[in-house]
């Protein structure tokens, strides 16, 4: 009994545990640990500092959480509530077990149900001797109460002309009881459960209610509605028996009660023991009565289970023999039927009073007395034969059936027994099974692709293939009864050099009973080349048995088509790569004229401005004032002619590219007043020149977007090297927009930063939402060579 009670005990609980959708597994494992904070408060969550392991009341309902969602914890711990509310406004936090959920809180948390209900009880000194209503306590009465709490705001709602004595805590509650400062003590029951442990209280008892319940919850982060989801569900799926154990566990007090003083226990001992000796007396006359009783009826039970045994087990018998779904006939050695059930009687069509007494002749014309006694001595030494034959009808119409006879010797009469079986269903069934077989056959024979049929029967063994249309003869030369005939089916089509990712993607769909989905190369018989899709849906029975039924179509044109297309694409990055090395070659090319050659021009002609003002300027005011104004043209100039040769090609970029992305920071915060910080390795950084042209070309498209779109009040700028790969990473804090990459896009900025990332082999990610700004992730790979440079 024992034994049958813990197994029922399992299966129940067994049956509680939370099954997982895979979008809630994908979630958790994505997410990783979840990470719990709490606020250390004994008994519901405490710090063992030598073992440093955490204990209590939530400790242990979050390790249930934790075994029904199959993953870890990682445990914070925050001197108050503040600091644990600011930590999960800063994302640190997922979980709060232990909260009380309040207005306040509900526009930062989502809360589960409660989980543990702690009241709050009245606590006097043992004197007293009496058990107290709060609403009938005298006015002059003082009670002692936490505040501000929770449970001091209820007694001022409800009781509001109780004398409340305000004290910082439930222990300074009890210690201004124990001092006679005040009459009673309002004290949390969980905290009452450790201070009624401490000798100092031990004449305190509990004297009442106070109507007032600590609602505790899981709390979970307002933007973790997921989350919030799966808690609740656990705690749904925990038995009630698990929460009272934990509430008896860690919240309910061992303290003495009212009642237990001694003359309570005095009177309850003497209403025992007068219960006691009533209880064993009714025992006494109820046992002997009964036995008396017993003894009379105990033949009488006897013989009436004997004669029910029987009775029952003939009225069975005849109830399945005559509402049995077979048809049953007994036939004695004249070939008369002596009797016939139900379902004979239905499937024959004949009433009881026709067909009994009957030959069996009238069912079965064929079967006249020479075949009957022939197949009566057969089945009378063999004891059991069957076969397919059909009986006529009482309506005249004919039944298919399958007959089995066997041998029965009742008392002194011999019989067969006809066991009839309605086949109609059964030939019509196989009848539509041909002509289906006989469709499939003709559909498959024209679809343009070969048809096939890879069968499993069970999880253990080896997939066959079972079927191939006729389609094989057109597509690759094979018959199809070539290809059933061979040991790997469609697997010696394949071309060699594709053989292994066939060989992977068949093992990935038998594994999992997945559906299949193959492309590649295949070989006909007189050795020529096509392109095969080869999709396959996979279906599973509750035999065990899986199916794949597929099609492997001819896409060679289409794979030669997009050969074609893919080689065209590269040729135009190609020129488009040569284009661009081209136009920064002859940007370099003109800055270099520009500054150079106008350099100089506007060089001399400042000396010749210069050497008339020396020569000419004191004789002529008004000369002067014209040289004057020359020197300034010539002077902007030669500004212009610098702004020239940077645009086309900044001279920074000799310095390294670290120091040419502080310097166009710079000029972006000059002409826009956007604070820009940038963050450089502090080691020069080697690359190419083109890397170093592209790349910087790659940030003034970024920063022009920024300054045209993005009303941002802040730009970051930060340049890393990890792994033989340079990154760069441009962030504003503006209004953002929403990234849809499968929605074309008309910012032909963002579309030439790939295009030139994609000549080097980089690429550009892009993380932004609408009012959460945007941030652009460049990466390019480094050759052999290139890097951080070493001192």
């Amino acid at each position: 009994m024992f034994l049958a009670l813990v197994l029922l005990f399992s299966l129940v609980n067994a049956a509680q545990a939370v099954t997982l959708t895979p979008s809630e597994r994908g979630w958790l494992d994505r997410h990783g640990p979840l990470r719990v904070g709490v606020v250390l408060q004994a008994p519901l969550a405490q710090l063992d500092t030598r073992t440093h392991r955490y204990y209590g009341a939530d400790v242990e309902m979050m390790g249930l959480l934790a075994a029904q969602l199959h993953t870890s914890l990682t445990w914070q711990t925050y001197p108050d509530l503040a600091a644990l509310t600011a930590a999960a406004d800063a994302g640190q936090v997922d979980l709060a077990p232990g909260m009380v959920q309040t207005p306040a809180s509900l526009k930062r948390w989502l809360f589960s149900d409660p989980y543990l209900r702690i009241p709050s009880k009245l606590v006097g000194r043992e004197e007293q001797g009496t058990s107290v209503e709060l609403d009938q306590l005298p006015l002059y009465e003082r009670i002692a109460v936490r505040s501000p709490s929770a449970v001091a705001k209820f007694l001022a709602g409800n009781y509001p002309v109780l004398q409340r004595e305000p004290v910082a805590s439930e222990r300074a509650a009890l210690q201004q009881l124990l001092a006679d400062k005040v009459d009673y003590a309002v004290v949390d029951e969980a905290q009452l459960n450790l201070l009624m442990r401490e000798p100092e209280f031990a004449r305190l008892v509990v004297v009442g209610e106070t109507g007032y319940t600590r609602l505790l919850r899981i709390a979970t982060r307002q933007n973790e509605p997921e989350l919030a989801r799966l808690v609740d569900r656990v705690l749904l799926a925990i038995p009630g028996r698990q929460l009272n154990q934990l509430y008896e566990r860690w919240v309910l007090p061992v303290y003495p009660h009212l009642t237990d003083t001694l003359t309570f226990w005095r009177r309850l001992a003497l209403l025992l023991c007068l219960l006691t000796l009533a209880a064993v007396g009714a025992w006494l006359w109820n046992v002997r009565q009964r036995h008396f009783v017993e003894q009379r009826l105990a033949l009488v039970r006897q013989d009436l289970e004997r004669r029910e045994a029987v009775e029952a087990a003939l009225r069975l018998t005849q109830f399945s023999v005559d509402l049995s779904t077979v048809g049953i006939l007994w036939v004695n050695w004249d070939s008369r039927v002596r009797y016939a059930n139900q379902a004979a009687l239905s499937m024959l069509g004949y009433p009881a009073d026709q067909l009994v007494g009957q030959l069996l002749s009238r069912i079965e014309p064929n079967l006249d007395m020479d075949r009957w006694m022939a197949l009566w001595s057969k089945v009378r030494s063999e004891k059991l034969a069957s076969f397919e034959t059909s009986c006529l009808r009482g309506d005249g119409r004919w039944l298919p059936v399958d007959a089995s006879l066997s041998f029965l010797r009742f008392r002194d009469s011999e019989y067969l027994v006809v066991f009839l079986t309605d086949v109609t269903e059964k030939r019509q069934a196989h009848a539509a099974l041909e002509e289906s077989e006989a469709r499939l056959q003709g559909i498959a024979a024209n679809v343009p692709g070969l048809v096939f049929r890879l069968e499993r029967s069970a999880a253990n063994q080896s997939a066959q293939l079972a079927f191939l249309s006729e389609a094989s003869q057109a597509l690759v030369g094979y018959e199809a009864a070539s290809l059933l005939a061979e040991p790997d089916g469609l697997q010696t089509l394949v071309h060699p050099e594709d053989l292994p990712v066939y060989l992977s993607s068949r093992e990935t769909a038998l594994a999992s009973d997945a559906n299949w989905h193959w492309q590649g190369r295949i070989l006909t018989r007189d050795g020529g080349l096509r392109w095969g899709d080869l999709k396959a849906k996979a279906r599973r029975f509750d035999d065990g048995r899986t199916v794949w039924d597929g099609i492997l179509w001819d896409m060679t044109v289409n794979k030669e088509n997009e050969l074609r297309l893919a080689e065209s694409r590269a040729m135009l990055r190609d020129l488009s790569a040569h284009l661009e090395s081209v136009r920064e070659e002859e940007k370099a090319r003109i800055a270099r004229e520009v500054h150079d050659e106008l350099g100089q021009v506007l060089t001399v002609l400042k000396l010749e401005v210069s050497m008339c003002e020396l020569s000419y300027a004191k004789l002529d005011v008004g000369l002067a004032e014209r040289l004057e104004s020359m020197k300034k043209l010539i002077a902007q100039t030669f500004s212009i002619v610098r702004d020239v040769a940077t645009a086309l090609r900044p001279p920074i970029l000799d310095a390294g590219i670290g120091s040419a992305i502080e310097w166009q920071a710079r000029r972006f915060e000059s002409r826009t007043q956007i604070p820009c910080l940038v963050e450089v390795p502090e080691r020069p950084i080697q690359l190419s020149d083109a890397k170093a042209i592209g790349l910087f070309r790659v940030l003034q498209e970024a920063l022009t977007n920024v300054m045209r779109h993005a009303e941002a009040h802040t730009v970051e700028l930060r340049l890393t090297v990890a792994e033989q790969q340079l990154q760069l990473e441009i962030a504003d804090d503006g209004k953002g927009f929403d990234v849809n990459p499968g929605r074309p896009r008309s910012s032909y900025g963002l579309i030439g930063i790939r295009e030139r990332l994609s000549m080097f082999g980089g690429r550009l990610d892009i993380h932004s939402a609408p009012g959460e700004g945007c941030t652009l992730v460049v990466t390019v790979p480094l050759d052999e060579g290139e890097g951080e440079r070493s001192w």
